[in-house]
């Protein structure tokens, strides 16, 4: 059967896998109708779908589990079912995850009996639970497994079986694939979930990883989304998959110990030595562990038969990633994401001279913001996103970049010859490598736009000079009272979350030494001659709260192109406290695409230019 002849519909097609296979099947010429409880869930995978490069939507069905027949829309001439359908979440009770697990199972074998085209049923299972005796379970063997298992694991083993059941009892040619933890995209390491091995990276990025679960023989193996998608649209296709089981997954995978230590090198954090044995794990009080009970069943040392798998993706000159590589671009992805708690799309690290650098915005644009302190590129992203062509990036040992301040000399000579920054808008202390890398490169920074150049502006007080009391308090400091310090306002507390975060994980250390330099008399004048050299325009952007002082306005004075707008009623970081205002400013700025002359700045009626 052509490509054009397919019509395949998914189950659970808004989900992780789902949304993967069905762009994997979009791809390959295939019709597709996606089973949605709700217009908006559609909504949400046809914009990811547009996001990812597929415009064409699928067709929008309704799905209801318990409905009598499972799907509202015209599925007659549908070839393939993919079931990615169900609940995967830990800590259910158990007849939650038998409604989501098991009893869904059994809707969807009734329904696939019923289609008269079809070809195939393709079931998403897993690589612990998959090649279940597919015989009845009495009330004590289903007592027990969810008393030994966990709700999760155990309705998972029990759907396993009851859909090997059901489909031979139906007639429904049948496909099972077991993945193992399924991982991010192989090239791009997108995710879209955040449970299981995920969590334990995040503790690893945070720090809070203090041993690792198991033995050197732990094996959680992993398997790419893109792969495991691509593998499902073969099936319906190769008669010899029908009535087969394939178990997913690197065979090569590292044991736990060194996948984390794998990830805890790409992270540059000291990955934990310190190993607990599973038994020990469980007798262990939870919030010691901080590991759910029902995810100490995965950690296991046993093998799995993937051999069949291996045999079916030659056969199609389907070829497995490298596990290594995918690993890492799935973890930069992760901590990229927060884990989940960031907006997504627009941020991604990259080097830069050889340091791992954070940026949030559009790719490669001309534009680039370096934050201050002790603040990261995140809180520039509602000004960088009203510009446009405009990204942020957190310098060198601040935010979530790695590195530190000896790094800035190659760090910036990357930035504005290899990334194509030709306008640097610095603020704070982002305002000094602003002018540092203009001084050093003059005729790649076509202009500057300093926000609050400290060294134009007051000296800090002698309590704020000493690194050492700004690094205990920097690494303890919650959002709201940093916000009530920064802006006099403890309602921005939210926009100050990731930073207190970055901070905690150990850019307090790199902020504070920067704070006490920045009262250095040597280095401010340093930055005084180096902005009185540049050549090109600058522009000054400052809060009516925060001024220049009179040595600041007196150089700036002198400056042969220069502009100074005023944001009224702003401090010393404007881009919390007015990020519209801010983002008008900057953004007249902007060179546009190819261009190499100066353009001029266009005032603005609520920020009256001076000078």
């Amino acid at each position: 059967m052509s490509a054009a002849d397919r019509h395949a519909l998914v189950l659970g097609a808004t989900g992780f896998v789902g949304r993967h296979l069905v762009l994997a099947l979009g791809r390959a010429g295939v019709r597709v109708s996606a089973a949605c409880r709700g217009h908006e869930s559609y909504r949400r995978l046809a914009r990811w779908l547009a996001e990812h490069g597929h415009d064409e939507a699928p067709a929008d069905l309704r799905v209801d589990f318990a409905g009598p027949s499972l799907i509202d829309g015209e599925a007659g001439d549908v070839t393939e079912v993919y079931n990615c359908a169900g609940a995967y979440r830990f800590g259910m009770p158990a007849d939650e995850a038998r409604r989501a697990n098991v009893d869904s199972v059994r809707a969807v074998v009734a329904f696939a009996a019923r289609l008269p085209r079809l070809r195939r049923l393709v079931h998403v299972s897993g690589y612990r639970v998959g090649g279940q005796d597919p015989r009845p379970w009495s009330e004590e063997q289903r007592r027990e497994a969810y008393r030994a298992l966990g709700a999760y694991e155990a309705s998972k083993v029990e759907a396993d079986a009851v859909f090997r059941i059901e489909a031979e009892r139906l007639g429904v040619p049948w496909s099972v694939v077991n993945p193992a933890s399924v991982i991010g995209d192989s090239v791009t390491g997108e995710a879209g979930q955040y449970l299981g091995l995920a969590s334990t990276l995040r503790d690893l990025w945070q720090g809070a990883l203090v041993a690792v679960p198991g033995n050197a023989g732990t094996f959680v193996p992993v398997v790419a989304v893109d792969y495991l998608a691509r593998f499902m649209t073969l099936l319906p296709g190769d008669e010899a998959a029908e009535r087969a089981s394939y178990w997913l997954l690197d065979d090569d995978t590292p044991a736990l110990p060194g996948l984390i230590a794998l990830v805890a090198e790409h992270y540059r954090v000291r990955a934990p030595r310190l190993r607990v044995p599973v038994p020990l794990v469980k007798r262990l009080p939870r919030r010691l562990t901080k590991a759910d009970p029902e995810t100490l069943t995965f950690l296991s040392s046993d093998r799995y038969p993937t051999g069949p798998a291996r045999a079916f993706a030659a056969r199609h000159g389907l070829t497995m990633p490298d596990t290594a590589t995918t690993i890492r671009r799935w973890a930069d992805h992760l901590a990229a994401s927060r884990f989940g708690d960031a907006p997504t799309g627009g941020r991604r690290f990259v080097d830069a001279g050889g340091v791992r650098t954070f940026e949030v915005g559009e790719p490669g644009a001309p534009t680039v913001v370096l934050p201050g302190l002790p603040v990261n590129a995140d809180t520039w992203a509602p000004v960088v996103t009203a510009m446009g062509d405009a990204r942020a990036a957190d310098l060198p040992g601040l935010g979530m970049s790695a590195g530190g301040r000896d790094d800035w000399p190659a760090w910036l000579t990357a930035l504005v010859t290899g990334t194509g920054a030709r306008h640097l808008v610095g603020h704070s202390i982002g305002a000094a490598a602003a002018v540092e890398a203009a001084a050093a490169h003059p005729g790649a920074v076509d202009r500057l736009t300093l926000v609050a150049p400290f060294f134009l502006q007051a000296r800090p007080a002698p309590a704020a000079r000493s690194a050492l009391a700004a690094r205990w308090y920097l690494g303890r400091v919650r959002p709201t009272a940093l916000a009530e310090r920064l802006t006099g306002d403890p309602a921005h507390a939210p926009a100050l979350r990731s930073s207190v975060a970055d901070l905690r994980r150990g850019a307090a250390a790199t902020a504070a030494r920067l704070l006490a330099a920045a009262a250095s008399p040597r280095w401010r004048a340093s930055l005084r001659a180096g902005l009185a050299r540049y050549p090109g325009h600058v522009h000054v952007v400052v809060g009516s709260r925060d001024p220049l002082s009179p040595e600041g306005r007196a150089l700036v004075d002198t400056l042969p192109r220069v502009t100074v707008t005023v944001v009224p009623d702003a401090g010393h970081h404007p881009q919390l406290t007015h990020p519209e205002e801010v983002a008008e400013a900057v953004g007249a700025d902007n060179p546009s695409p190819g261009a190499r002359a100066v353009q001029p700045f266009r005032p603005l009626s609520t920020m009256p230019r001076v000078k």
